[in-house]
């Protein structure tokens, strides 16, 4: 890194710090760092770097090392560097940070937080699942309902399920495990429970898994892929981390953080509205008809026209 260049005013520093998962995640981090690869390359500015997490203790230093070395923007990832990311905006007033997947109660006027509709994206799993279901019986396992944006992922689907039954009239029968009872050290790491959740969902007649909540939700997919079922993924493309996944995941559905980085240093001075969401490239084996209709319903999503009516907090 030429980090001394930064504190030039003519040279204008992006950086990200990772979470744990490092750039290739196959997920927003990796997204994050192609947005800033495609801003360099567009001029949009003159330096990028990032950094990799090993453990969440050295999240606070490396974003730290950013600003202290005049690094005009600064992106962390996920809600785990929230606090840090904030307590550093106040730190370091010069430097502008964006926090992906981090909603921030508190203002800071260099602080943009970037969010993406959870709802919004279960939603479309649902209705993907009702779409491509044989049995009409699909399946959520999720982590705890504890925690809002979970809930709206996983009442999401619920919604988008309902809405294509509706639609094609048909009787598409959704069924949804929180891990509400579990350890609560195991939070979004109990891969036992979501492998066990996913097989009893799966035994009641459920050919589409959906699953979100980290390492938790990874188990459910493995289920689904050992039972040699459909599933669906979100928070990373599960397809590309996941052994013998082209034989389950259909596509993950997560945050499209390469647009949303573009958007701000193009448009610095613009609000930001909730983040566009995208898909995973769908295995050859699917039609183009299916792709296109997922097109469609998140386009609808996102401008409003299908609201999935999920409230933002478990009531």
């Amino acid at each position: 890194m030429k980090a001394s260049d930064c504190f030039r005013e003519d040279v204008f520093c992006a950086g990200l710090v990772t979470d744990v998962l490092g750039v290739e995640d196959q997920g927003i981090n990796q997204d994050a760092w192609a947005g800033l690869q495609s801003a360099r390359s567009e001029g949009l500015l003159n330096q990028a770097d990032y950094i990799e997490s090993l453990d969440t203790r050295d999240y606070e230093k490396n974003i730290a090392y950013f600003a202290e070395h005049g690094y005009d923007l600064i992106i962390t990832n996920g809600v785990g560097m929230r606090d840090e990311t904030l307590r550093a905006a106040s730190l370091y007033p010069n430097a502008v940070f964006v926090g992906i997947n981090q909603p921030h109660d508190q203002y800071s006027l260099n602080l943009i937080p970037i969010t993406f509709a959870e709802d919004q994206m279960g939603f479309a799993a649902g209705a993907l699942a009702a779409y491509i279901s044989k049995q009409q019986i699909i399946g959520a396992v999720c982590e705890t309902s504890g925690i809002d944006s979970i809930w709206r992922y996983c009442e999401g689907f619920r919604a988008g399920a309902l809405f294509v039954s509706q639609q094609n009239g048909s009787n598409v029968e959704a069924l949804v495990s929180y891990r509400d009872d579990g350890d609560r050290e195991k939070l979004f790491l109990d891969e036992a429970w979501g492998y066990a959740a996913a097989q009893q969902i799966i035994q009641r007649g459920a050919d589409v898994i959906f699953a979100a909540g980290g390492v938790t939700a990874q188990g459910a997919l493995r289920a689904a892929i050992e039972a040699g079922v459909k599933s669906i993924g979100t928070e990373r493309n599960q397809g590309a981390v996941l052994p013998q996944a082209d034989s389950s995941v259909v596509t993950s559905i997560f945050g499209n953080a390469q647009f949303e980085i573009q958007q701000i240093l193009r448009f610095p001075d613009q609000p930001q509205p909730a983040g566009q969401i995208k898909y995973a490239p769908f295995p050859p084996k699917y039609s183009q008809n299916l792709m296109q209709m997922m097109e469609t319903l998140l386009l609808a999503l996102q401008s409003g026209e299908i609201k999935t009516g999920v409230s933002a907090q478990k009531p």
